[in-house]
């Protein structure tokens, strides 16, 4: 099979090293010539990801075409898909991905639970929602990462907000945040992994490690997992989407946000599930059987990013010392230059319970440096 991606990230390279054990062709495409996927493709086009020309030239030569990032050029998605190429996710599933607020209005209009919400055009409307603060402003379209997120505790905060259309959602008094990986194909089979614990970095908004299995009660797992498969049948969407949920102190599950593609919180698939979240992607868009989502072991994951104070050529301090530990698995994704949190690799732990490899993972996340 020829497969396409739009987006040359980690995602994808991650993906494009799973594909090729089924002898797949893979045809990239990414702004950056060193993207992580340039040195792995079967052919790689640097060209923007919204260059409606670029993407078309080379859906046209594959089978299916995917994405590893939702910012790229629906316009030739689109046509694409008229055209007869099987596009996964369907552009429909990345218009309304794009836009928070359509999100948002979707969880409601559903019935599906989540925050108390309201949408603003701009930093003024604001003031109209005083009785919804604290809130967390998200704008609508281009937040990435941690960006275009922002907290409003109270009026004083209104001036530093975006002035831009905007999800105001009420503060979440959370115990947890979780995530659900899921998977379906066209067949309408679908699948789900268990549920993982995620700890964000607080100063930049990036997960500082998870946990699989989460350490959460059975009945929150099956209402978690149960959420995250009856939303991918509502949306009709065939693909791997990525759930992240907030788990209350008062025992709920609220969705917040989705992404269409593998995700942060399933790296850890690869050493700890007896089937990858790239794998499992894979399946989905090739109508395949999804394989079996079972952990093979309890996991944590560690992000590895850019050190403060660090920009140019990447040094990875410590590394020598982590894969002489059992159960440790670097992933270095072929950036050659780093700068202050940017991602740069990951590092899986297994471990034989979740305490215990997060445990690990602590040891190994102050063993491990990225420098310049």
């Amino acid at each position: 099979m020829k497969i396409g991606i739009v987006g040359g990230g980690q995602l994808g390279r991650m993906f494009i090293q799973n594909a090729l054990n089924y002898g797949h062709e893979i045809y990239t495409l990414d702004p950056d010539p060193e993207a992580p996927c340039s040195e792995i493709s079967h052919e790689f086009v640097c060209a923007d990801r919204n260059d409606a020309e670029a993407v078309y030239t080379l859906g046209k030569k594959c089978d299916v075409v995917t994405i590893e990032i939702e910012n790229v050029s629906i316009e030739a998605l689109k046509k694409l898909e008229a055209g007869g190429v099987k596009v996964f996710p369907q552009p429909r599933i990345l218009e309304m991905v794009k836009d928070k607020g359509i999100q948002k209005q979707f969880y409601q209009d559903h019935g599906f639970p989540t925050a108390p919400f309201a949408l603003v055009e701009s930093k003024e409307e604001i003031n109209n929602h005083l009785d919804l603060l604290p809130v967390m402003q998200k704008m609508r379209v281009g937040g990435y990462d941690g960006k275009g997120v922002t907290p409003i505790k109270d009026a004083s905060d209104i001036e530093n907000g975006f002035d831009a259309p905007s999800v105001l959602e009420q503060w979440v008094d959370y115990e947890m945040e979780l995530a659900v990986l899921v998977a379906r194909n066209e067949n309408g089979d679908v699948k789900s992994f268990p549920v993982v614990e995620q700890v964000f970095d607080p100063e930049v908004n990036l997960v500082d490690y998870l946990v699989s299995p989460a350490r959460i009660s059975e009945s929150v797992e099956i209402e978690a997992r149960a959420l995250a498969e009856r939303l991918i049948k509502e949306i009709d969407m065939v693909g791997l989407l990525a759930v992240e949920l907030f788990l209350t102190k008062d025992g709920k599950v609220l969705i917040n946000e989705i992404a269409p593609r593998p995700h942060n919180s399933g790296h850890h698939t690869i050493e700890a599930c007896f089937t990858s979240q790239y794998d499992i992607h894979m399946r989905s868009i090739l109508n395949w059987p999804l394989g079996d989502t079972v952990l093979r072991s309890p996991a944590a994951m560690i992000n590895l990013v850019g050190e403060k104070g660090y920009s140019g050529a990447v040094v990875y301090e410590g590394m020598d010392s982590a894969i002489g530990m059992s159960g440790v698995y670097p992933h270095v994704y072929g950036k050659a230059l780093t700068k202050p949190f940017r991602k740069m690799g990951h590092v899986t732990i297994l471990g034989s319970s979740s305490d215990q490899a997060l445990e690990k993972a602590k040891e190994i996340k102050e063993m491990i440096r990225v420098i310049a």
